[in-house]
């Protein structure tokens, strides 16, 4: 389809990759469950989960904060071992504040399982936050070095995290990720706590961050961890990637505190389209369904790549554009004409409805797709009731006019056997 579309996206300043490769952190197990809305899901659903994750190709997963009590650390350890059972291809990492009492039950699952969890300890940052908590730089920067040498002595690899770090001055993140870089960490991570970065804005503070990185320890990694409260987490997650950062964090439909986390799936896809990461997203639907009924959050029918509506439409203009790209016999330009990417990336097909915005083109290709014979006068028949109607017609609804109409017999039999 490329001579068929001017990409103006490729004009100007487009998005380039700051490094060979990209990679992502799903944080619905752990970021994703402190929603005030959400169901927590059983330990079942959190491996159902976990495997569908790796399906995916997803590099790593943060599946708690063990600190939080005894049944947090109990599902973890749980997760950790079926993980490592299963040899589930993720690797696995644990929340963690500042504290001894939220560190040490990390190092003791990864010394009850054998398994090198990931530590992600995290620290608020900000002025706002540290004249709330009677904070001092000072004080910081001793928690972050104790908190750091704690876990790094136990063997235990560390993404040391500055909470709020897009409001925080630059000389206390530079103060901060400066002693946990000479304490042991090998990743960083700058996080909008409070979704308060623009794209412009989370370059910044990421280029900024990187400069620490070049000064103190050049093979630090740093991730980047967004929330949705302005609405920028997908752009804020490409603009991180595009300015140093080598990883950004996500949850499935974007759950999480407030009005959640950048969504994984839109990630994924967009990560995809800007040729930044090169994997099958077919099983996609599959996991942000298992999330869903996991969580007891909906997917809205318009919410994009998963949503019902996604593909799906019941407007004679965009249908009789499918058509006519079909009756050329190029599937590539019937996929493409009315859709920004193929819907078969995410396992997903063009659906063609009937409703009162409809024309004979969607009748024609729903009689098509649904193994009946297009004549003139079920197209007629069919698209008089939908006109009639408030809303699109129910597959059922079709197939009962055809069928009172003493049509569909003879194809719906021929259709069975």
């Amino acid at each position: 389809m490329r001579p068929l579309i001017y990409d103006w996206n490729g004009e100007g300043a487009a998005p380039r990759l700051a490094h060979g490769a990209v990679e992502v952190v799903d944080e619905t197990l752990r970021d994703g469950l402190q929603s005030p809305s959400v169901v927590h899901p059983s330990f079942a659903e959190k491996l159902d989960i976990l495997r569908s994750m790796a399906r995916l190709g997803i590099e790593t997963a943060t599946i708690g904060l063990p600190g939080a009590g005894p049944s947090f650390a109990k599902d973890t350890e749980r997760l950790v071992r079926a993980a490592s059972s299963e040899r589930i291809p993720i690797r696995l990492a644990c929340a963690a504040r500042t504290l001894e009492s939220d560190i040490v039950p990390i190092i003791r699952i990864a010394e009850r399982t054998g398994v090198a969890v990931e530590v992600n300890c995290f620290l608020g940052s900000s002025p706002i936050r540290c004249q709330t908590e009677d904070w001092t730089l000072s004080w910081l920067v001793k928690q972050t070095e104790e908190s750091v040498r704690l876990a790094v002595g136990a063997g235990l690899g560390v993404l040391y995290v500055t909470e709020d770090s897009t409001r925080a001055r630059p000389r206390d993140l530079e103060a901060m990720y400066a002693a946990a870089i000479r304490a042991g960490a090998r990743r960083i991570c700058v996080s909008d706590t409070v979704g308060h970065a623009t794209p412009a804005g989370a370059a910044a503070v990421v280029r900024f961050v990187a400069g620490v990185v070049a000064r103190v320890e050049p093979s630090v990694k740093i991730d980047w961890h967004g929330h949705q409260d302005r609405g920028f987490g997908v752009a804020n997650a490409i603009a991180a990637l595009e300015a140093g950062a080598h990883r950004a964090h996500a949850c499935a439909l974007g759950i999480g505190e407030r009005v959640g986390n950048t969504a994984m799936e839109q990630l994924l896809v967009n990560l995809k389209l800007l040729g930044w990461i090169d994997r099958d997203l077919t099983t996609l639907p599959e996991y942000v369904d298992l999330v869903s009924k996991a969580t007891g959050v909906a997917i809205p029918p318009s919410y994009p790549f998963v949503g019902r509506d996604a593909f799906r439409t019941g407007t004679g203009v965009h249908a009789a554009a499918i058509l006519k790209a079909r009756r050329k016999g190029d599937l590539d330009l019937a996929e493409m004409v009315y859709s920004s990417f193929p819907a078969g990336w995410v396992g997903r097909r063009q659906e063609i409805e009937v409703g009162p915005m409809s024309g004979e083109s969607n009748v024609e290709l729903w009689l098509a797709s649904h193994g009946f014979e297009s004549t003139s006068e079920r197209v007629e028949a069919i698209l008089q009731a939908a006109k009639a109607s408030s809303r699109v017609l129910p597959d059922d609804e079709i197939e009962k006019l055809l069928e009172d109409s003493g049509w569909s017999w003879p194809r719906r039999l021929a259709r069975r056997s």
